[in-house]
Protein backbone atom coordinates (compact mmCIF):
# COMPACT_ATOMS: atom_id res chain seq x y z
CA UNK A 1 0.00 0.00 0.00
CA UNK A 2 0.92 3.20 -0.65
CA UNK A 3 0.68 4.56 2.47
CA UNK A 4 3.27 2.52 4.29
CA UNK A 5 5.72 4.53 2.27
CA UNK A 6 4.17 7.89 2.53
CA UNK A 7 4.17 7.66 6.65
CA UNK A 8 7.80 6.05 6.34
CA UNK A 9 8.44 9.31 4.79
CA UNK A 10 6.87 11.21 6.91
CA UNK A 11 8.82 9.61 10.03
CA UNK A 12 12.00 9.81 8.20
CA UNK A 13 11.53 13.96 8.09
CA UNK A 14 10.27 14.22 11.64
CA UNK A 15 13.69 12.89 12.64
CA UNK A 16 15.69 15.02 10.61
CA UNK A 17 13.64 17.70 12.58
CA UNK A 18 14.69 15.83 15.81
CA UNK A 19 18.16 15.83 15.14
CA UNK A 20 17.91 19.56 14.12
CA UNK A 21 16.51 20.74 17.15
CA UNK A 22 18.91 18.10 19.05
CA UNK A 23 21.63 20.38 17.70
CA UNK A 24 20.34 23.68 18.12
CA UNK A 25 19.75 22.62 22.17
CA UNK A 26 23.27 21.50 22.38
CA UNK A 27 24.60 24.71 21.19
CA UNK A 28 22.46 26.89 23.30
CA UNK A 29 25.33 28.04 25.36
CA UNK A 30 27.97 28.01 21.91
CA UNK A 31 29.20 31.65 21.35
CA UNK A 32 27.66 32.98 18.50
CA UNK A 33 25.84 29.60 17.31
CA UNK A 34 22.63 30.39 14.60
CA UNK A 35 19.69 28.34 15.19
CA UNK A 36 19.04 25.54 12.53
CA UNK A 37 15.70 25.28 11.37
CA UNK A 38 14.62 22.08 8.97
CA UNK A 39 12.17 22.47 5.90
CA UNK A 40 10.61 20.32 4.47
CA UNK A 41 8.45 20.17 0.65
CA UNK A 42 5.93 17.74 -0.54
CA UNK A 43 6.99 14.75 -2.83
CA UNK A 44 5.90 14.15 -6.68
CA UNK A 45 2.41 13.63 -7.42
CA UNK A 46 0.77 10.44 -9.01
CA UNK A 47 -1.96 12.34 -11.44
CA UNK A 48 -4.75 9.66 -11.49
CA UNK A 49 -6.83 12.80 -13.43
CA UNK A 50 -5.27 15.84 -14.08
CA UNK A 51 -7.07 19.05 -13.40
CA UNK A 52 -8.69 20.22 -16.51
CA UNK A 53 -9.02 17.17 -18.10
CA UNK A 54 -12.33 16.28 -20.12
CA UNK A 55 -15.20 14.07 -18.63
CA UNK A 56 -15.27 11.65 -21.06
CA UNK A 57 -19.09 11.17 -19.73
CA UNK A 58 -20.51 14.43 -20.41
CA UNK A 59 -17.73 16.62 -21.87
CA UNK A 60 -17.06 18.88 -18.81
CA UNK A 61 -13.67 19.27 -17.26
CA UNK A 62 -13.04 18.02 -14.07
CA UNK A 63 -12.30 21.34 -11.45
CA UNK A 64 -9.88 19.38 -9.20
CA UNK A 65 -8.87 16.32 -11.06
CA UNK A 66 -7.58 13.54 -8.70
CA UNK A 67 -3.55 14.02 -7.39
CA UNK A 68 -2.72 11.85 -4.77
CA UNK A 69 0.92 12.77 -3.04
CA UNK A 70 3.46 10.44 -2.42
CA UNK A 71 5.28 11.91 0.72
CA UNK A 72 7.73 14.41 2.38
CA UNK A 73 11.40 15.65 1.36
CA UNK A 74 13.82 17.58 3.39
CA UNK A 75 14.64 20.60 1.18
CA UNK A 76 17.10 22.12 3.59
CA UNK A 77 18.62 22.98 7.00
CA UNK A 78 18.93 26.49 7.23
CA UNK A 79 20.23 28.83 9.29
CA UNK A 80 18.37 31.48 11.33
CA UNK A 81 20.14 35.00 11.28
CA UNK A 82 19.28 36.12 14.14
CA UNK A 83 21.52 38.45 16.51
CA UNK A 84 21.92 36.99 19.56
CA UNK A 85 22.33 38.60 22.72
CA UNK A 86 25.37 39.93 24.31
CA UNK A 87 27.22 38.61 27.51
CA UNK A 88 30.05 41.29 29.37
CA UNK A 89 32.89 39.56 29.69
CA UNK A 90 35.01 42.17 30.68
CA UNK A 91 38.38 40.44 28.32
CA UNK A 92 40.15 42.60 26.26
CA UNK A 93 39.83 40.21 23.06
CA UNK A 94 36.79 39.55 23.63
CA UNK A 95 35.12 41.61 21.00
CA UNK A 96 30.84 40.98 20.06
CA UNK A 97 29.69 41.57 16.05
CA UNK A 98 26.72 43.92 16.77
CA UNK A 99 24.81 43.62 13.02
CA UNK A 100 25.88 41.49 9.96
CA UNK A 101 29.44 40.39 9.02
CA UNK A 102 31.92 37.32 10.19
CA UNK A 103 35.69 37.40 11.26
CA UNK A 104 38.00 36.24 8.43
CA UNK A 105 40.78 33.11 10.06
CA UNK A 106 42.99 31.11 7.90
CA UNK A 107 42.86 27.91 8.24
CA UNK A 108 45.92 25.33 8.22
CA UNK A 109 44.85 24.32 4.95
CA UNK A 110 46.03 28.06 3.85
CA UNK A 111 42.17 28.66 2.91
CA UNK A 112 39.65 31.35 4.64
CA UNK A 113 37.42 30.73 7.06
CA UNK A 114 34.53 32.75 8.94
CA UNK A 115 33.23 33.01 12.23
CA UNK A 116 31.31 35.44 14.82
CA UNK A 117 33.11 34.26 17.48
CA UNK A 118 35.03 36.31 18.96
CA UNK A 119 36.72 34.91 21.50
CA UNK A 120 40.31 35.80 21.01
CA UNK A 121 43.51 34.58 22.25
CA UNK A 122 47.46 35.54 21.97
CA UNK A 123 49.97 33.14 20.89
CA UNK A 124 53.24 32.93 22.69
CA UNK A 125 54.60 35.21 20.29
CA UNK A 126 51.71 37.45 20.69
CA UNK A 127 49.61 36.85 17.08
CA UNK A 128 46.35 37.25 17.84
CA UNK A 129 44.40 33.59 17.26
CA UNK A 130 41.06 32.00 17.84
CA UNK A 131 40.35 29.47 20.05
CA UNK A 132 41.60 27.05 18.35
CA UNK A 133 44.89 28.96 17.70
CA UNK A 134 43.79 30.22 13.85
CA UNK A 135 45.23 33.44 12.77
CA UNK A 136 42.83 36.09 12.32
CA UNK A 137 43.45 38.44 8.98
CA UNK A 138 44.72 40.53 8.75
CA UNK A 139 47.38 39.58 11.18
CA UNK A 140 47.95 41.10 14.28
CA UNK A 141 50.54 40.79 17.09
CA UNK A 142 50.53 42.35 20.50
CA UNK A 143 53.98 43.41 22.04
CA UNK A 144 54.68 41.59 25.25
CA UNK A 145 55.32 44.95 26.99
CA UNK A 146 51.65 46.02 26.53
CA UNK A 147 49.55 47.11 29.72
CA UNK A 148 46.27 46.71 28.02
CA UNK A 149 44.25 46.67 24.89
CA UNK A 150 41.18 49.14 23.51
CA UNK A 151 39.89 47.97 20.58
CA UNK A 152 36.85 50.77 19.24
CA UNK A 153 33.70 50.02 17.28
CA UNK A 154 35.58 50.47 13.83
CA UNK A 155 38.22 47.73 14.70
CA UNK A 156 41.22 49.48 15.56
CA UNK A 157 43.22 48.25 17.94
CA UNK A 158 45.27 50.14 20.68
CA UNK A 159 48.15 49.15 22.94
CA UNK A 160 48.69 51.37 26.45
CA UNK A 161 52.63 50.80 27.17
CA UNK A 162 53.88 52.03 30.35
CA UNK A 163 56.06 55.48 30.33
CA UNK A 164 53.33 56.25 27.38
CA UNK A 165 50.57 58.43 27.72
CA UNK A 166 49.04 58.10 24.13
CA UNK A 167 48.32 54.77 23.10
CA UNK A 168 49.47 53.20 19.86
CA UNK A 169 47.83 51.87 16.94
CA UNK A 170 48.25 48.03 16.50
CA UNK A 171 46.13 47.12 14.01
CA UNK A 172 42.86 46.83 12.14
CA UNK A 173 39.84 44.04 11.99
CA UNK A 174 38.10 43.51 9.21
CA UNK A 175 35.24 41.93 8.26
CA UNK A 176 33.49 39.98 5.66
CA UNK A 177 29.67 39.96 4.81
CA UNK A 178 28.28 37.54 1.67
CA UNK A 179 25.19 38.39 -0.34
CA UNK A 180 23.58 35.17 0.66
CA UNK A 181 24.96 34.43 4.73
CA UNK A 182 22.56 31.42 4.15
CA UNK A 183 24.57 29.43 1.43
CA UNK A 184 27.41 29.56 3.91
CA UNK A 185 29.02 25.83 4.41
CA UNK A 186 29.28 24.95 8.37
CA UNK A 187 32.74 22.81 9.10
CA UNK A 188 32.68 23.14 12.66
CA UNK A 189 34.08 24.65 15.39
CA UNK A 190 32.36 27.82 15.22
CA UNK A 191 33.33 28.23 11.28
CA UNK A 192 32.40 28.92 8.28
CA UNK A 193 33.90 28.50 4.55
CA UNK A 194 31.87 30.53 1.26
CA UNK A 195 30.28 28.58 -1.26
CA UNK A 196 28.82 29.31 -4.75
CA UNK A 197 25.83 30.05 -2.89
CA UNK A 198 26.77 32.13 -0.46
CA UNK A 199 28.71 34.00 -2.83
CA UNK A 200 32.13 35.92 -2.61
CA UNK A 201 33.27 37.44 0.87
CA UNK A 202 32.98 41.27 0.76
CA UNK A 203 35.05 42.45 3.27
CA UNK A 204 35.44 46.14 4.95
CA UNK A 205 35.71 48.01 7.90
CA UNK A 206 33.51 47.31 10.75
CA UNK A 207 30.50 49.99 10.44
CA UNK A 208 31.00 50.82 7.13
CA UNK A 209 29.00 49.04 3.53
CA UNK A 210 26.10 47.19 5.68
CA UNK A 211 28.65 45.02 8.34
CA UNK A 212 28.14 45.43 11.79
CA UNK A 213 30.48 47.00 14.81
CA UNK A 214 32.61 45.24 17.54
CA UNK A 215 32.24 45.90 20.84
CA UNK A 216 35.04 45.23 22.93
CA UNK A 217 34.84 42.97 26.54
CA UNK A 218 31.77 41.45 25.01
CA UNK A 219 30.84 37.88 23.72
CA UNK A 220 27.44 36.89 21.06
CA UNK A 221 25.55 34.22 22.54
CA UNK A 222 23.60 32.11 20.67
CA UNK A 223 20.69 32.56 19.42
CA UNK A 224 18.56 29.42 20.22
CA UNK A 225 15.52 29.87 22.13
CA UNK A 226 14.77 27.15 24.49
CA UNK A 227 11.30 27.26 24.42
CA UNK A 228 10.41 27.79 20.81
CA UNK A 229 12.84 24.88 20.41
CA UNK A 230 11.22 22.02 23.70
CA UNK A 231 7.52 23.09 21.53
CA UNK A 232 9.17 22.09 18.73
CA UNK A 233 10.43 19.31 19.57
CA UNK A 234 6.89 18.04 20.91
CA UNK A 235 4.73 19.08 17.60
CA UNK A 236 7.85 16.85 15.83
CA UNK A 237 7.33 14.21 18.17
CA UNK A 238 3.87 13.96 18.26
CA UNK A 239 4.11 14.18 14.19
CA UNK A 240 6.41 10.87 14.62
CA UNK A 241 3.81 9.61 16.56
CA UNK A 242 0.87 10.00 13.79
CA UNK A 243 2.88 8.61 11.18
CA UNK A 244 3.70 5.81 13.22
CA UNK A 245 0.30 5.11 14.05
CA UNK A 246 -0.69 5.41 9.61
CA UNK A 247 1.73 2.48 9.48
CA UNK A 248 -0.27 0.71 11.87
CA UNK A 249 -3.70 1.24 10.28
CA UNK A 250 -2.76 0.50 6.79
CA UNK A 251 -0.61 -2.79 8.27
CA UNK A 252 -4.03 -3.52 9.94
CA UNK A 253 -5.89 -3.05 6.73
CA UNK A 254 -3.71 -5.25 4.98
CA UNK A 255 -3.89 -8.09 7.15
CA UNK A 256 -7.71 -8.11 6.79
CA UNK A 257 -7.28 -7.88 3.26
CA UNK A 258 -5.25 -11.25 3.08
CA UNK A 259 -7.66 -12.84 5.91
CA UNK A 260 -10.49 -12.62 2.85
CA UNK A 261 -11.21 -15.94 1.84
Amino acid sequence: MRALEIAAAGMSAQQTRVEVISNNLANMSTTGYNARRAEFADLHYQQVARPGTINASDGTSLPTGVQLGLGVRTTAVSVMLSQGSVAATGGDLDVAIEGDGYLEVTMPSGISAYTRDRGLKLTGDGQVVTSDGYPVVPDITIPSDTRSLSINAEGEVYGYFVDQIEPQLLGQFTMAGFTNPKGLEAVGSNLFIETPASGPSLVGTPGEDGLGTLRQGYLENSSVDPVREVTDLIAAQRGYELNSKVITAADQMLSSMVQIR
